[in-house]
């Protein structure tokens, strides 16, 4: 969602909890560059990569950059930057560090499998590993129980290329490098429908 500098945090909050998405985007055009800002309903994040693909997408489908343009956005977890190659976004954003974890109590009662492998990482991230695409595709988190026991920024994953195919109802396709200290991530993104906000 385009705003501008003015706009209160407050009240982007009070849009992301009536949007009632994981997460809402907000941009501000600052002429070389855009900040962004993340808002999931219950309160704000520094960096998310589904939201970015969306404002990214908008702003070439609506022309305020053209496609050979690259989009640089400021973020609290990071500069991106953004380019278009035919109908795929690439993005580029920071790698975060990890730390290899203990595996958690009670991990297998909530999610469905024994992770191989786990993680933490910056803004509370954990990342588990599964042995299997296959135990990723049968998890079956339970998302109350998740919160009360630290799992509430849980990333399930399994080992393979770096290629992903996201296991979501709606699936989604990945391409995924690893540049030095960035990540080259590329998507693609549809738009499915346009509304007016009356504010």
């Amino acid at each position: 969602m385009m705003i501008d500098e003015n706009t209160e945090p407050e009240w982007m909050q009070n849009i992301a909890l009536e949007m009632n998405l994981s997460e809402t985007a907000f941009i501000i055009h600052n002429g070389g560059f855009f900040k962004i800002r993340y808002f999931t309903p219950e309160r704000e994040v520094p960096l998310y990569g589904h939201a970015t693909l969306a404002s990214a997408h908008i702003i070439y489908e609506t022309g305020i950059l053209g496609d050979h343009e690259v989009i640089i956005f400021k973020a609290e977890g990071g500069d991106l930057t953004v380019s278009r190659e035919s109908d795929w976004i690439k993005m580029n954003f920071p790698e975060y560090p990890l730390k290899k974890i203990n595996p958690i109590k009670a991990f297998k009662d909530t999610i469905g499998f024994e992770p191989v492998e786990m993680y933490s990482s910056l803004y509370d991230w954990i990342i588990a590993v599964a042995k299997s695409p296959e135990e990723i595709i049968q998890a079956k988190p339970d998302f109350e129980t998740m919160k009360r026991n630290g799992l509430g920024h849980l990333i399930i994953t399994a080992k393979s290329e770096l290629n992903s195919f996201q296991l979501s109802k709606r699936t989604g396709i990945l391409r995924v490098k690893q540049i030095d200290n960035r990540v080259e991530i590329w998507g693609k993104a549809i738009t499915i429908f346009r509304a007016e906000l009356k504010i």
